[in-house]
């Protein structure tokens, strides 16, 4: 089966807004335009041009970003000629080590584990779209993708590390790695990642069949 087409034509389909409840038809749209409820004006669906390539794109650079992340050094202070630098799975064995054992499970499940689950579980879903090879069991895996998402919380790791950089600075001088940048990036993509991706691509694409 070919990749569906990125989408000059997907089937209409009634859909309900989530602000007024109006049940009406989704109507077809052209790659670029939005639908709006015809009572309320709120957002319905979007058709977003080339949604499968530029979302696997995105993500693909986003696990790279995310390996640099977890290579590179975090975050790094100089203090009287002597410079210390530390990587966020140094951050953790050193929060470990220092009876700090709930605190780095936690920070090591949402900014280590779930974002690396997140990012497999999205190409999972992705690369079958993208082949044309559509299990049954795709969309429930889908719902799985989207519980999983909240969890992740990079940008609550990073802004809280922002906040306590932001009052060592008058002790020492603080000098950003590789890795907060790289991290700072896989934000913003993951951001424009799930932007990009059309949902309905999920429900709407046809079945394979299986083979005889």
């Amino acid at each position: 089966m070919p990749a569906p087409d990125a989408h000059l034509s997907l089937p209409a389909t009634l859909i309900a807004c989530h602000e007024c409840d109006l049940l009406q038809t989704e109507p077809r749209l052209a790659p670029g335009e939005t639908a709006r409820c015809a009572r309320c004006g709120a957002f319905l669906a979007r058709n977003p041009p080339d949604s499968l390539d530029r979302t696997l794109a995105l993500t693909c650079t986003a696990a790279v970003l995310y390996i640099l992340a977890n290579i590179y050094p975090l975050v790094g202070l100089e203090m009287q000629g002597r410079q210390v630098q530390v990587t966020l799975a140094s951050a953790l064995h050193i929060l470990w080590q220092d009876g700090m054992a709930p605190v780095a499970a936690l920070v090591g499940v949402t900014t280590l584990l779930f974002p690396l689950l997140e990012l497999a579980m999205i190409l999972i879903v992705l690369v079958p779209l993208r082949l044309g090879r559509v299990s049954p069991r795709l969309a429930p895996f889908f719902r799985l993708v989207r519980s999983v998402k909240p969890w992740g919380m990079v940008e609550v790791f990073l802004l809280g590390m922002l906040v306590s950089l932001v009052k060592l600075s008058h002790l020492a001088t603080v000098i950003l790695g590789t890795a907060f940048w790289a991290m700072a990036a896989l934000i913003v993509v993951l951001t424009f990642a799930a932007r990009a991706f059309d949902t309905r691509l999920v429900w709407q694409t046809p079945v394979a069949e299986p083979a005889p």
